[in-house]
């Protein structure tokens, strides 16, 4: 007989050895993992009554509430495949991938109803309401699986055409999973997790929901970020463990600086790092890890001062389930890196300019990020062609460009697609960016290439100031000088209220070349 393995056991198992613990706490609502897993088994059995049979696509629709939980491991629990889908599509664009991937029922969120019902309606595909997935009996244990059978089905977001669908294997998520929170970071079970990265995306369902529900630990959720209503969950709930992307840690910083005036204003004379008042307001973070997106130093350093603790910079993808390195304890954390391949993986930099075989290059060489091991993906759905070109001599091409030094930190530089060619020079926006955000008046910036009749593309900094500091664009201009060489500091400067965010509050940076290009 085949050895069998399911994404599922990953809260069955907490289910069995801590049956009273908390898992979820949603608003008022609090859920112990007895609970939650007899839901999602008896979520389970309503997918089954409406004829889901194991291999069957189911795609998910559902905020950061505990409806996630319960039917993404109801759907596992059947032997189904979980498709999640991203909150912030059109109904076309949710159509789109209902037919991509031949979803066979779509669980929406009453929140979601709207998108939901006129997306299901174009693709033909059933709705349901997670609410009436809980009237059967419960199934009595989940479904056996193969550990390359698929689990979850993740959309990429299409920057460079039609979102693909990335196919990942019970095999990938349950030693993703395993190693994050055993070996990757210093996870424990009497952690308190804020779950505001969207599930629908690999780094929050992976990384913070089953990485927590392996544990034992307990989540806490958070259905629509801001700063202020992460520092107020955080410190209601006592939440020691924080993941989120670079633009979650300015948010959080500019609430608690907020904070600290308001303080301050008020005659408590609160200082933001350094006082007893401050416990009172901030949360007392033991653990907080940064993926996603490159973390500017600036914020990373600001951040540890404010709230007392350290970020730990990690590194993936979707097609890696997510995680391929991080800032691990054991092996020393290193500012403007994300650290060590996690065990059992491989992360080496590959000539770039070599499509058809991998090249490898020696310590300190720039070139593309390529990755091997448990962690990569099966391939894109029904996309062999596609699949080739990511997936060569058994290595996971990234896209991304970086460095790998002599004691195996990898350092990112920026995505292939990003650089920026000024005349003749490559440009590589995080550079400039970190330089930029060094700035006390800059609270956030983007850093694209825009079109230039002589140089054929020019640096643009993409600005939202802090109101309180003055700043024109030809100061930024000057001061940018003084710090990076000739070809790369920003010509061009556009202040701007926000940045345009991706569901999984990621910078677009295609929206700003729209913009000012």
């Amino acid at each position: 007989m085949s050895a069998t393995l399911s994404l599922a056991a990953v809260l069955a198992e907490s289910a069995r050895k801590y049956p009273q613990k908390i898992a979820v706490v949603d608003g008022q609502q609090r859920v112990t993992y007895e609970t939650l897993w007899r839901e999602a088994l008896t979520c389970a059995a309503g997918l089954r009554d409406r004829g889901v049979r194991p291999g069957d696509r189911v795609a998910v629709q559902i905020p950061n509430v505990v409806d996630f939980p319960r039917v993404y491991f109801g759907a596992l629990a059947l032997g189904a495949v979980v498709v999640p889908v991203h909150l912030l599509l059109t109904a076309d664009e949710v159509a789109y991938t209902l037919r991509d991937s031949d979803a066979r029922v779509l669980v929406c969120h009453p929140s979601q109803a709207a998108t939901g019902q006129a997306a299901a309606a174009l693709a033909g595909v059933d709705v349901v309401a997670p609410a009436d997935l809980l009237g059967a009996e419960p199934l009595a244990t989940y479904a056996s699986r193969a550990p390359e059978d698929a689990a979850v089905v993740l959309y990429t977001s299409g920057t460079t055409g039609e979102p693909k669908g990335a196919v990942l294997t019970h095999l990938n998520l349950v030693m993703n999973t395993i190693v994050n929170v055993f070996d990757a970071n210093d996870a424990r079970s009497s952690d308190v997790v804020l779950g505001c990265l969207p599930l629908f995306h690999t780094f929050g369902q992976t990384v913070g929901m089953n990485g927590t529900f392996r544990l034992g630990a307990t989540l806490v959720m958070l259905a629509r970020f801001t700063g202020e209503a992460a520092l107020d969950v955080m410190v209601r709930e006592n939440v020691t463990v924080f993941h989120g992307v670079p633009t979650m840690y300015v948010a959080l910083l500019a609430a608690a600086e907020q904070r600290a005036q308001l303080s301050h204003t008020a005659g408590q004379h609160a200082q933001l790092s350094h006082t007893a008042g401050q416990h009172a307001q901030l949360p007392q973070l033991r653990l907080c890890i940064s993926g996603g997106a490159a973390l500017p130093l600036a914020v990373l350093e600001k951040f540890n001062a404010a709230f007392g603790t350290s970020i730990f910079e990690g590194y993936g993808l979707s097609e890696t389930s997510p995680t391929a390195t991080t800032n691990q304890p054991h092996f020393g954390t290193r500012a403007g890196t994300v650290g060590h391949a996690i065990w059992g993986v491989e992360v080496e930099i590959a000539r770039p300019e070599i499509e058809e075989r991998i090249e490898l290059l020696p310590a300190g060489a720039l070139g593309e990020i390529v990755i091997r091991g448990h962690n990569v993906f099966a391939g894109y759905l029904n996309r062999p062609d596609d699949t080739a070109q990511a997936i060569v001599d058994g290595w996971f091409r990234s896209g991304d460009l970086g460095t790998k030094d002599a004691d195996g930190f990898i350092t990112i530089v920026d995505r292939k697609k990003d650089l920026v060619i000024r005349g003749g020079f490559n440009v590589y926006p995080r550079e400039v960016e970190e330089a930029v955000a060094r700035h006390p008046a800059v609270m956030q910036v983007a850093v694209i290439g825009v079109p230039d009749p002589v140089h054929g593309e020019e640096i643009c900094a993409v600005v939202v100031r802090d109101p309180g500091v003055p700043l024109s664009e030809d100061e930024l201009v000057e001061w940018s000088k003084e710090r990076l060489g000739r070809h790369k500091y920003p010509r061009r400067v556009h202040f701007v209220e926000a940045l345009p965010l991706g569901p999984s509050h990621k910078v677009l940076k295609r929206e700003l070349r729209r913009s000012f290009s």
